[in-house]
C-alpha cells in the first residue's frame, strides 16, 4: 500500500536544507571573529569576570529565544508579551515563596502558561494579528502587575527567610561545582527544542504551518492547535527565564524582562530563521544569541578617549543590526524567486 500524501510531506519537512546548514555555519564563524574583534579590543574580554557576564546574558537570553524560535518557525514573528511574563512569572514566584520553593516554581511556569495559551487561542483560533495582540497583552500584564503590587518591588526573603534564601541561591547555583544550573538549563531546552523541531511530528506540521499555512490546513494539519502549541513553548520558556533573571536581581518587579523581546527576535533572525517562516534551527539560534551577547559585551569594552558605548548606542546599534538582516533576506531571497522573508 502506498503512503498517504499527507505522511510522506510531513516527512520531508522535517529535513534541514542546504541554505539552513550554512546559515548555521555562517553565524558561528561570525561568533569566532567577535572573539578575535574583542580579544583585540581589550585585554579584559578574556578575564573570567567578563566572560562570566557573557555567559549569563547568553543564557537568559537563550532560554527565551528557544521559546521565541518556535513561533517565529510557525509565521507568527514574535511574542510581544515576553517581558510582561518574564515579570508577572517572576514575581507571581517570589509571592508564592511562603508555600515552599516547589509551589514557587509551580505557580511561576504555571502562570507564565497561562498568558501562552490565551495568546496561542487568540492568535492561533480567532486568527488575529499576533503582534498587535501581544503587544497589547504586555500592557495589560504591565497593568495587572502595577495594580496588584501598587508599584512596589517584592523580596524573596521578606516574604520567606527560608525559602528565599534557596530561591535568590537558585540562580547562583552550579553543578559538579562548576557547571552554572541556568547553562544545564539553556542545555536542556535547546536539545528538546532542535528535537521538537527536527524529530517529530509536531516540528513537521510547525514548519509546514509556518511555510505555507493554507497548504498545511489542506494537508491535515490542525494549524490552529500548531499555532497555539508554538505560543505555549515560548511562554513556558520566559516562564523560566523571568524567573531566573529575578533570582539573580533578587527582587521581583514590573521591570525584569524589559527589552528581551527585541533581543530575543533579533537572535533569531540573526541565527538564521526566516522572518515567513518555516526555515530555521535551533542551533543557528544559539549562535544567534552569542553573536548579541557578545556584540554587547565588546561594545561595552569600547574605550576611546572619552568615548564609550552606552546603552542608548548599543540599543542603536542592536536595531541597524536587525533591519541590516531582515533586509538582506528579504532581497536576497526576492532575488531567488521566493516570498518575501
Amino acid at each position: 500500500m502506498s503512503e498517504p500524501a499527507s505522511s510522506k510531506t510531513l516527512k520531508r519537512a522535517r529535513g534541514m536544507t542546504l541554505h539552513e546548514v550554512m546559515n548555521v555555519l555562517g553565524v558561528y564563524v561570525l561568533v569566532l571573529v567577535l572573539f578575535v574583534v574583542g580579544r583585540c579590543i581589550s585585554p579584559e574580554f578574556l578575564t573570567q569576570k567578563n566572560l562570566m557576564n557573557t555567559l549569563q546574558a547568553v543564557t537568559l537570553l537563550g532560554i527565551v529565544s528557544v521559546g521565541v524560535a518556535f513561533i517565529t518557525y510557525s509565521q507568527h514573528y514574535v511574542d510581544l508579551s515576553i517581558p510582561g511574563i518574564m515579570a508577572l512569572s517572576g514575581i507571581v514566584a517570589v509571592s508564592a515563596l511562603r508555600y515552599g520553593i516547589a509551589a514557587s516554581m509551580a505557580a511561576g511556569i504555571a502562570t507564565g502558561m497561562v498568558v501562552g495559551f490565551v495568546n496561542g487561542w487568540v492568535v492561533g483560533y480567532l486568527r488575529l494579528n499576533p503582534i498587535i495582540w501581544t503587544l497589547a497583552m504586555n500592557s495589560v500584564l504591565s497593568g495587572v502587575i502595577r495594580k496588584a503590587y501598587g508599584g512596589a518591588q517584592v523580596y524573596p526573603e521578606v516574604v520567606s527567610p527560608a525559602a528565599g534564601k534557596v530561591f535568590v541561591a537558585l540562580y547562583r547555583v552550579e553543578l559538579l561545582g562548576a557547571v552554572p544550573l541556568p547553562v544545564v538549563i539553556l542545555a536542556v531546552l535547546a536539545g528538546a527544542g532542535y528535537f521538537l523541531l527536527r524529530h517529530t511530528g509536531f516540528g513537521a506540521q510547525l514548519k509546514l504551518t509556518g511555510s505555507s499555512y493554507e497548504v498545511a490546513r489542506m494537508t491535515g494539519v490542525n494549524v490552529r492547535r500548531t499555532v497555539m502549541a508554538a505560543f505555549v513553548i515560548s511562554s513556558f520558556t520566559s516562564a523560566v527565564a523571568g524567573i531566573l533573571l529575578t533570582s539573580l536581581n533578587k527582587v521581583g518587579a514590573s521591570y525584569v524582562g524589559e527589552g528581551k523581546d527585541f533581543e530575543a527576535i533579533t537572535a533569531v533572525v540573526i541565527g538564521g530563521m526566516a522572518l515567513a517562516g518555516g526555515r530555521g534551527s535551533i542551533l543557528g539560534v544559539i549562535g544567534g544569541v552569542m553573536v548579541i551577547a557578545l556584540m554587547n559585551n565588546v561594545m561595552g569594552l569600547v574605550r576611546i578617549g572619552n568615548f564609550v558605548i552606552g546603552s542608548f548606542q548599543k540599543a542603536i546599534i542592536q536595531g541597524l543590526v536587525f533591519i541590516l538582516v531582515v533586509g538582506a533576506n528579504s532581497f536576497s531571497r526576492r532575488r531567488a524567486g521566493l516570498e518575501d522573508a
